[in-house]
């Protein structure tokens, strides 16, 4: 007689709690010994960064506005590294677009929620946090500065196909040098792309930022 394949129901128990975890929250994780935060708003230090903070409209994956103002918080040192990637781009008549900066932790629950599993390696699990929660990763592309229109990339941001990739080999060859040419610059100011997300780039020490869940008024206060 073949044997029944053994089943153990602890594990099961266990993998129904990492499962739920993160419904089940109502906070951010508590982590200890952070950097306090000093979240400063981008148009702050460099007015001519452009903002399309998608997240503040009905144009985004969820469909809904979740953020009640079109507004851009980061630490200050990756603020300060991103506007020096702004002042570089401009030589060239461009200038950076920035779509999100720091994510309350309730809006990554929110996605988390609405993702279908097959896609939830395009958004941040709550029960960890996001490294746009600590103030720390930015999503952003590049414009032109005489016609304002964005230059030609692989995929569109939010774009949850392989054409997000860093590394997708398709789109077209200048489609390519675009996204490749903004990798290069933030990586030397101290950013790293993040593997699925072209124009999602997180800053270093990032790891030592609290996870905050705080409106973009408090953020403000911290300038």
């Amino acid at each position: 007689m073949m044997r029944k394949p053994k089943f153990s129901f602890a594990l099961l128990v266990l993998f129904l709690i990492l499962s739920f975890q993160a419904f089940a929250q109502d906070g951010p994780p508590k982590e200890e010994n952070k950097r306090e935060a000093r979240l400063v708003e981008l148009i702050t230090l460099d007015p001519s960064i452009k903002l399309d903070i998608r997240y503040a409209t009905e144009n985004n994956f969820v469909g809904k506005k979740v953020y009640p103002e079109a507004r851009a918080f980061l630490q200050r040192p990756a603020a300060k590294a991103l506007v020096k990637v702004h002042q570089k781009l401009k030589k060239q008549g461009l200038g950076l677009v920035i779509f999100d900066g720091y994510r309350p932790w309730s809006i990554t629950k929110l996605f988390w929620e609405v993702t279908s599993e097959d896609k939830r390696k395009f958004v941040a699990n709550p029960a960890k946090g996001s490294k746009h929660n600590r103030g720390c990763a930015v999503d952003l592309s590049v414009f032109d500065l005489k016609t304002g229109q964005l230059i030609d990339m692989p995929s569109g941001y939010d774009e949850f196909t392989e054409r997000a990739s860093p590394d997708y080999a398709g789109g077209t060859e200048k489609e390519r040098e675009n996204r490749d040419m903004l990798r290069r610059l933030m990586e030397g100011a101290g950013f790293t792309v993040n593997p699925n997300e072209w124009w999602h780039f997180d800053f270093k020490d990032w790891e030592k930022y609290a996870i905050y869940d705080i409106s973009f008024t408090e953020a403000e206060k911290m300038n």
